[in-house]
């Protein structure tokens, strides 16, 4: 009838409308939730400082045994040989302060907060303790110059619920960590010096020398005291094997009193990266940021000019209800966001960008024989590409293999034949970096060429995303040396299935040693590489051990006498597939 008629084309446009209103808030979602994307702020390891060049031959960058300091809600970051300290409002932006009155040349440097001011004093240089209110400023004043000991590595530590002062310290081979109570007026010492552990690499697999912790006939050396008080214990951390090998880590003991007696956690090392482009997690110290989240930052090993060649990186650190301590390391050298409120799980910080540029193709405008162009993307700083020359217009193309989403880009500048010695006004880069799809069209998408900062390890977060195929940095300007780059790291999203699960092949621990396991696993078609997550329990698998490509690989930080449990995700420029089959060996 014509009624029904009236009545199905008024539901028909009614179905309509909704359709269209359902779709208008999905399109809304969805903008929103870019623009969301867009406007988080992130970070990438290696912490992108004014990392000071030697003050002698061979010219390398340096900076290691950082203590971190959060004062008045603002963060102070104390270096070994860096000219001065670095503060920091926001852990993403950093400034350089000089100071006269502090002994900067000296390594191992430790701060404390105790009543309102800051306290320092460095290794080997322990006979001098020194305080400021105004750290800003760069001035200090001496509180004493009477303390009895020469130390290696010291540690300052103020425990607030007793209000007493101590002091931690040791660094060497076959050396125990020690402790001793400090007055808190005089900075004299309150009785005897206490050994609180010594290293067992013949049990502890992680305490082994060598990159791969397999040096078995090198002495673990021991150092970088750093103490946190959590929920009444006292976690100590210190680090092995030694500050040039990648399997660089820090373990942790915990006790009910600050000088002991400690046991070992179950959980260690607690922060560990032997694996992807920058390595090592070692002598560093673990603090709170403003909203409360734990960080640990620690030593990153370059080592090739020089043993004493390295970085700084930044991880989330977790407590969990059982009191054990880890820093998460996964994906620890790609973005991570930088959390504005408390956050209860490391998923909270990835942002889900992905590696894009590992071994793809590049071109360069020359290159210098010994350092080929595929250098620059094999995700290793310790290798890198060099053009010929430092001259305006030396460029690298890097092919992404198809169009792909590009939210951020880390150059990571290598300073090939560089003669430049400390700081100086002439250090800094300028560049250019270009956007293409086809190869033969660009578009300028960075443009550093007026920069005047010394960023070695500049990371670039994008407005907003470049949907490219082609990335191009050019020269405009180097400061010493060649034009040349470890790392040119592009990351975003390519829009593609992720990889199938990982199964694992073989899992053998060799009962002659049982501080290693040996894990194969299934190849994954057009998987990027493999993660690698084990603990010593099944609900806890706090490790992490990345592999680019290969289907093997070798651990060798166990404990003896522990069970472990593994798991294996894989991953590639479209996401991660996690694995939740979960392993044992006994």
């Amino acid at each position: 009838s014509r009624r029904q008629r009236q009545m199905c084309i008024r539901d028909s446009t009614n179905h309509s409308k909704v359709l269209f209103l359902l779709l208008s808030l999905l399109s809304i979602l969805l903008a929103a939730c870019r623009e969301k994307e867009n406007k988080v702020k992130t970070i990438c390891n290696p912490v992108n400082l004014s990392y000071r060049f030697s003050l002698d031959s061979p010219s390398w960058r340096e900076a290691a045994d950082p203590s971190m300091i959060k004062y008045k809600g603002e963060y102070y970051l104390f270096l070994s040989k860096s000219g001065g300290y670095f503060h920091s409002t926001d852990l993403v932006h950093w400034d350089l302060i000089t100071t006269d009155s502090l002994p900067i040349e000296k390594y191992a440097p430790t701060v404390m907060e105790m009543d309102g001011e800051i306290y320092f004093t460095a290794s080997v240089a322990t006979n001098k303790i020194y305080k400021s209110a105004d750290p800003k400023s760069g001035k200090w004043e001496l509180v004493t110059d009477q303390f009895p000991y020469i130390l290696a590595d010291p540690m300052l530590f103020y425990d607030s619920d007793t209000d007493k002062v101590y002091l931690y310290y040791g660094s060497g081979a076959a050396t125990p960590m020690m402790g001793m109570e400090l007055d808190k007026k005089t900075f004299m010492p309150k009785g005897e010096a206490i050994p609180l552990f010594y290293s067992n690499a013949e049990k502890y697999g992680w305490e082994v020398s060598g990159d791969y912790n397999t040096n078995y006939k090198h002495t673990c050396w021991l150092e970088g005291a750093w103490m946190n008080q959590y929920k009444g214990k006292y976690y100590l951390q210190y680090a092995v094997p030694g500050t040039e090998f990648k399997s660089y880590s820090n373990g942790v003991y915990v006790s009910e009193n600050p000088l002991g007696p400690f046991t070992l956690l179950k959980h260690n090392p607690f922060s560990y990266k032997p694996e992807g482009f920058v390595n090592g997690t070692g002598h560093g110290s673990t603090f709170q940021d403003l909203y409360g989240n734990y960080w640990n930052i620690g030593t990153s090993t370059i080592s090739q000019r020089h043993m004493f060649e390295r970085r700084i990186s930044l991880y989330p650190t977790f407590f969990d209800k059982d009191g054990d301590v880890y820093a998460y390391t996964a994906w620890g050298d790609y973005p991570m966001i930088v959390p504005d409120k408390k956050i209860s799980s490391p998923q909270d910080l990835f942002p889900g960008w992905m590696l894009l540029s590992y071994k793809k193709k590049v071109e360069a405008s020359s290159t210098l024989e010994g350092y080929p162009t595929e250098n620059a993307v094999n995700e290793d700083i310790r290798t890198w590409w060099s053009a010929k020359t430092a001259d305006k217009g030396e460029f690298m193309t890097v092919d992404l293999d198809r169009n792909s989403k590009v939210y951020a880009i880390q150059v990571n500048f290598a300073d090939q034949d560089a003669t430049a010695l400390g700081k100086s006004d002439s250090i800094y880069y300028q560049y250019r970096i270009e956007e293409s799809q086809d190869g033969i069209t660009w578009n300028l998408l960075v443009d550093k060429s007026e920069n005047k900062a010394d960023a070695p390890n500049d990371y670039i977060q994008l407005d907003k995303p470049a949907d490219t195929r082609y990335i191009r940095i050019t020269n405009i300007y180097f400061p010493s040396g060649k034009f040349s780059i470890s790392g040119l790291r592009v990351f975003g999203k390519v829009d593609k299935p992720v990889p199938a699960t990982a199964q694992f092949t073989e899992l053998t621990r060799n009962n002659d040693n049982r501080r290693t396991v040996n894990l194969s696993w299934s190849k994954v078609n057009d998987a990027t590489g493999y993660n690698i997550r084990f603990g010593t329990q099944k609900n806890k698998l706090y490790h992490n051990y990345l592999v680019y490509e290969d289907n093997k690989v070798s651990i060798n930080i166990l404990n003896t006498d522990q069970t472990y449990y593994f798991a294996i995700d894989s991953f590639n420029e479209a996401g991660v597939t996690i694995g939740k089959e979960i392993k044992t060996i006994q």
